[in-house]
């Protein structure tokens, strides 16, 4: 994947609009049917400007690489599919994809660039809370709607409870208030009584980190680090200070709120020490891809160092889920990874919110969002079916691959969680299901 700069028109309104732009990574080559990508001396688009303009902002490089890199397909598969059967308000869909490099000035400068210079309606994205933070500050002043796949810290429900975003936010991926209650219900089920945090110094882990520590207390639990809590820096590259910190204290168990590559070193550190020895390792979302058992590696007696640790990740159970795995399967081959179907469902929020107000701005999309997601129209789950209930004046229920997505009032759902584990083989498999009551 070659990096490429932006052209001076593009530096000119990123900084018009208050923002240092930096150099943005885009891996995908332009669809046929609608998609765009950045290039050294413009944006370009392949589809008629009249017609609804998409965006998607996700990281394919950086800390989150490769869980991102499992989600990004599905956005312009959501296209191909719409356009196919006759696209949005009797126009086709254009979708333009931006690399947020897992950095909150690389997403700001992304949504900058899609917001003012590309004039996006709505946007995919973020993935890392801390660049939807960044993003979504770009995002409402602009009018344009984001919807994100995976950014689950609490923080976004109080702010919209304020009115920070003013209708123009909203996730497929539940908050990790809900992840927390479930994550600490099953250390709880599995006997864990005194549990120790290291979290990645950002909106996701210490969010994570305070939902835990409030949930696992009030189930008769210990945080035993609760007064010194161990938070690293997303730049670390050495964790030696922070792996003796976290298992400390004789732990049942350390609760690891990571990103992939910040998060292998920080175990490989730990594991050098010693100090995981007897020690439950528990893991969230943010590090479950298949090659995080890879990157962490393998102890001296050649045992994956991850064996046996337990984690969990929003699942998927929609009643879309079964068509959607079967158009990854026809189109790209393979099997869906984390998040994707949630990444397919903001797409398709976006696209049919769109329709329903017959309107291709973000102030149509904010004003049909939660009628379509969560409304008392026709169930649908097939987002063609959906658009053409829609151009006949009807009203749906979108029912989305990842869940039934009902947005509330603040832009959240609810939803269940996998509860997944590293076998000897350094495989990952869901072992069980949890849904925080």
């Amino acid at each position: 994947m070659a990096k490429i700069r932006v052209s001076l028109a593009l530096s000119i309104a990123t900084l018009a609009s208050g923002f240092l732009l930096a150099a943005c990574e885009n891996p995908n080559p332009p669809s046929s049917t609608g998609s765009s990508t950045t290039s050294p001396s413009a944006t370009t688009t392949t589809s008629d400007t009249k017609g609804l303009k998409i965006g998607s902002l996700l990281p394919t490089t950086g800390d989150l690489a490769s869980i991102g890199q499992q989600m990004v397909g599905s956005v312009p598969l959501l296209v191909d599919t719409v356009n196919a059967c006759g696209g949005v308000n009797g126009e086709k869909v254009t979708l333009v994809q931006v690399d947020d490099q897992t950095d909150p000035k690389a997403g700001a400068a992304g949504m900058t660039k899609l917001a003012t210079l590309d004039k996006v309606a709505g946007v995919v994205g973020s993935f890392a809370s801390s660049v939807s933070t960044a993003a979504v500050s770009v995002a409402v002043p602009n009018k344009v709607m984001l919807i994100s796949p995976g950014s689950t810290s609490p923080v976004f429900t109080d702010k919209a409870k304020k009115g920070d975003f003013k209708g123009f936010w909203a996730r497929t991926a539940p908050p990790d208030t809900y992840q927390a209650l479930a994550l600490a219900q099953l250390a709880k089920k599995k006997g864990f009584k005194r549990v120790s945090t290291v979290v990645i110094n950002n909106d996701y882990g210490v969010g994570f980190e305070k939902a835990f520590v409030d949930t696992f207390e009030k189930l008769g639990g210990t945080v035993v680090n609760k007064d010194k809590p161990v938070r690293y820096d997303p730049k670390s590259q050495t964790f030696d200070t922070e792996a003796t910190a976290a298992f400390a204290g004789k732990p049942d168990a350390v609760l690891g709120v990571l990103y992939a590559e910040t998060g292998s070193l920080f175990l490989k550190a730990a594991y050098q020490q010693g100090v995981t020895k007897g020690v439950q390792i528990l893991l969230t979302d943010g590090v479950k891809s298949s090659t995080f058992p890879d990157q962490v590696g393998k102890g001296s007696d050649g045992k994956y160092i991850l064996s046996g640790a337990i984690g969990t990740v929003p699942g998927s159970s929609g009643p879309g889920l079964e068509n959607f795995n079967k158009l990854w399967q026809e189109k790209k081959g393979g099997s869906p990874g984390e998040y994707a179907p949630q990444a397919w469902d903001a797409a398709a929020l976006l696209v049919l919110s769109a329709q329903a107000a017959k309107d291709n701005t973000g102030a149509g999309i904010s004003s049909k969002l939660r009628e379509v997601a969560a409304g008392n129209g026709t169930p649908v789950s097939d987002v063609c079916e959906g658009l053409k209930l829609l151009k006949a004046g009807k009203q749906i229920n979108y029912q989305g691959a990842s869940g039934d997505v009902d947005v509330d009032a603040n832009g959240d759902v609810i939803g269940t969680y996998d509860v997944w584990t590293v076998g000897d083989d350094g495989k990952i498999k869901v072992i069980d299901k949890v849904s925080p009551k």
